[in-house]
C-alpha cells in the first residue's frame, strides 16, 4: 500500500483499503481508511460488540476519528459479517480474543501508518476485549473503552432469573446439538421478557438504530455463548493494562453498568474514567447528547495521549 502522503491528496479525502487477515486459518474481514495528507498516521483499531458486525454502529466514531487526523482499521469477527467462519454467529471470548490478537498483528505489519501508535477501540462487549488485550499486550499505545462488559455478574444482574435460566437450557441445547451438526441459536435483542441475551427497555430500539439498511445481519446468536459468559471478567486483567486507558460509562447504562467500569477503571494505572448522563445505545448514537459528550471526550483523550498527528505540506 502505497504511503496516502505521498499521494498528496487532498486533506478531507479519506483513502479506504481492503486489508482482510488470518485468524487461526479463516480469513477475516478488515478495512483500512486512511485520511488524506496526513504522514504517518496513528491507527485506531475498532471491533464491534456483542452480536454485531463492523458495519453497526462504528462509522459515526470512525469519520471524528479520520477527521482529527487518525487512521481507522475496522473488522469483522470470525463467523460474522463478511469474515469466514462457520457456523455462523458464534460469539466467543476466547476466539475474539484471538480476533484481536491476530487483527493487532496484520496492523502492524501494514505501510502508510504508525504502526508504533496503536489505539484498541472497543464498545460494550468488545471494550472488555480491549481491556484485556492490551493487558497481554505491551506495545498497545493506548486504549478506549466505552460502555464496556467487565464484570459477568454485573451484567447478569440486568437479566430477569427467569431469561437467564431459559438462555442456559439454549446454551445446553446447543452443546448437545453441535455434536450431530445442529446448533441451537438464540436471540441477541429482544424485548423485556424475551429469551434474548440484550432485553432491557433500550435494547431493542437502540439496537435497531446501530444498524444501516439493509446490513447483513440476523439477530441471533449460537446459544453456547450463555455458558461462557458467567466466566468473562475482563476486570480480572485490569490492573496489568500499562497504555493510557480511557473508559466512558453510561449514567442510565442498564446493560453494562457503570459501577462495573468505574472498578476497572480504578485497577488500571493510568485511566481517565468520565461518567455520561446517557444509555447504553445512547452513548452510540450521534443524533443523542450523550454520543457527541463520548465523542467529543474521546477525542480530547486521543489528542492528549496520542501526539497529533502530522499534516503533509501541499505540493507545488
Amino acid at each position: 500500500m502505497h504511503n496516502p502522503c505521498r499521494a498528496m491528496v487532498p486533506e478531507s479525502t479519506t483513502l479506504t483499503f481492503d486489508s482482510t487477515f488470518k485468524s487461526h486459518g479463516e480469513n477475516c474481514a478488515g478495512t483500512l481508511m486512511v485520511p488524506g495528507a496526513v504522514e504517518r498516521p496513528p491507527v485506531i483499531v475498532m471491533g464491534h460488540g456483542f452480536g454485531a458486525i463492523r458495519a453497526a454502529g462504528l462509522s459515526a466514531f470512525a469519520r471524528r476519528f479520520i477527521a482529527e487526523g487518525y487512521a481507522v482499521y475496522l473488522f469483522d469477527y470470525r463467523n460474522f459479517g463478511d469474515s469466514e467462519g462457520m457456523p455462523r454467529h458464534w460469539v466467543s471470548p476466547r476466539r475474539h480474543l484471538a480476533d484481536w490478537a491476530a487483527a493487532i498483528r496484520h496492523v502492524r505489519t501494514l505501510s502508510g501508518i504508525d504502526t508504533g501508535r496503536i489505539v484498541l477501540w472497543g464498545t460494550s462487549f468488545s471494550g472488555g476485549h480491549v481491556i484485556q488485550t492490551a493487558a497481554n499486550d505491551r506495545l498497545i499505545h493506548a486504549v478506549i473503552a466505552q460502555v464496556p462488559h467487565v464484570s459477568a455478574i454485573a451484567s447478569l444482574r440486568q437479566v430477569p432469573v427467569r431469561v437467564t435460566i431459559r438462555l442456559m437450557m439454549a446454551a445446553l441445547r446447543d452443546h448437545a446439538g453441535r455434536l450431530f451438526g445442529h446448533p441451537h441459536y438464540s436471540r441477541i435483542v429482544g424485548r423485556p421478557g424475551d429469551t434474548a441475551a440484550l432485553t432491557t427497555d433500550e435494547c431493542w430500539e437502540g439496537y435497531a438504530r446501530l444498524l444501516p439498511p439493509a446490513a447483513p445481519w440476523e439477530n441471533k446468536v449460537l446459544s453456547r455463548i450463555f455458558l461462557d459468559l458467567p466466566f468473562y471478567n475482563p476486570l480480572r486483567h485490569a490492573h496489568r493494562v500499562k497504555a493510557p486507558t480511557l473508559i466512558v460509562a453510561g449514567r442510565r447504562d442498564t446493560v453494562t453498568p457503570a459501577h462495573a467500569a468505574y472498578r476497572a477503571a480504578m485497577r488500571i494505572p493510568d485511566c481517565e474514567f468520565h461518567l455520561v448522563d446517557g444509555s447504553h445505545f445512547g452513548l452510540h448514537l450521534e443524533d443523542e447528547p450523550a454520543c457527541l459528550e463520548n465523542i467529543a471526550l474521546q477525542l480530547a483523550f486521543l489528542n492528549k495521549q496520542v501526539a497529533r498527528p502530522v499534516r503533509c505540506r501541499a505540493a507545488y
